[in-house]
């Protein structure tokens, strides 16, 4: 095992040697392994968004054993996924890739301004299906929040006592904050500080914008001189938010863009000291070469920091 990744592991010295197993699972698999890096492939659009809005630009994403294949051959340290897409390829792809069972969900059929994803797979189901880890989402500003912080706690504790790690996608949403502030930089930086109290090993935010949204934060970050002109430096504050670098933050790939666009983000991201990236539909939307160039091409800015 890589010194960097006994480090990172060091981190977490609460939790038992399973746990820290799997963690080490998803650090020391696919092309980054052992940098200490990750970049993973997450497909629960198909739940979230619909499924022509998410596979019919590459109808070949519509097979649910396609995501196995694109992340293992694209060289990944992981696939997270909800618990029907799992299921689909588990069996067939036993140990070829670390797993990430996405346990809550919401749909794009009702848009209520609170949202609260349901409860769509379990601890018992993570591990009949192999997974390396869980895989939850919490909406801080949600008026719902306190909802999905409780089962994050009683989900997190079961998954660590059983062994498995523990990955949140922390995004600010809800009717306490505007929809430019989900991803201000004050917000982000806060989410990631609550997903870190929460028990997280692996947290998943977006990138940060340079605007603030707390006008009690604003007199702080103006006080403290916070830069925030870069996407780079704006990263590294964020980073510093979850425990000061001692927990893994990785960054969601969001909205569909070009191919330049992905990687100059990328290298803000690196730049700023990210541990990595979860890129979905700006892969599996792609024709299945496309993605695989530019996951790779993705893997290898990242692997290029020191």
């Amino acid at each position: 095992m890589s010194k960097r990744v006994k480090e990172i592991l060091s981190w977490y010295a609460s939790d038992n040697p399973g746990t820290l197993t799997n963690l080490a699972r998803l650090l020391n698999h696919g092309r980054l392994g052992g940098t200490g890096r990750l970049v993973i492939l997450p497909v629960d659009q198909g739940f979230e968004h619909g499924p022509a809005r998410s596979f019919a630009k590459n109808p070949q994403g519509y097979d649910p054993r396609y995501h196995f294949e694109l992340a293992i051959a694209a060289g990944c340290n992981g696939y997270a996924a909800p618990l029907g897409f799992l299921e689909a390829g588990a069996a067939e792809f036993a140990g070829d890739i670390p797993l990430i069972l996405k346990l809550n969900n919401s749909d794009s059929l009702y848009s209520g301004g609170d949202p609260c994803p349901a409860l769509t797979g379990s601890v018992d189901d993570a591990l009949r299906l192999g997974c390396a880890a869980i895989g939850f989402t919490i909406y801080p500003a949600s008026a719902a929040r306190r909802v999905m912080f409780e089962q994050l706690r009683e989900l997190a504790c079961e998954a660590k006592r059983r062994g498995l790690a523990v990955v949140v996608w922390s995004y600010p949403r809800g009717s306490g904050i505007s929809k430019q502030g989900e991803t201000a930089l004050d917000v982000v930086a806060y989410a990631a500080q609550i997903a870190a109290q929460l028990g997280a090993h692996i947290i998943k935010v977006k990138p940060p914008g340079a605007n603030i949204e707390q006008k009690a934060a604003q007199a702080v970050y103006e006080a403290e001189s916070v830069p925030n002109g870069s996407l780079a430096e704006r990263v590294r504050h964020v980073v510093q938010s979850a425990f000061d670098g001692r927990r893994i933050v990785i960054f969601s790939g969001g909205a569909a863009k070009d191919r330049a666009g992905v990687l100059e983000e990328i290298r803000g991201i690196a730049e700023g000291g990210g541990f990595g990236s979860i890129i979905g539909r700006n892969s599996f939307q792609r024709p299945r070469a496309e993605a695989i160039e530019l996951l790779h091409e993705v893997m290898e800015i990242y692997a290029g920091v020191s």
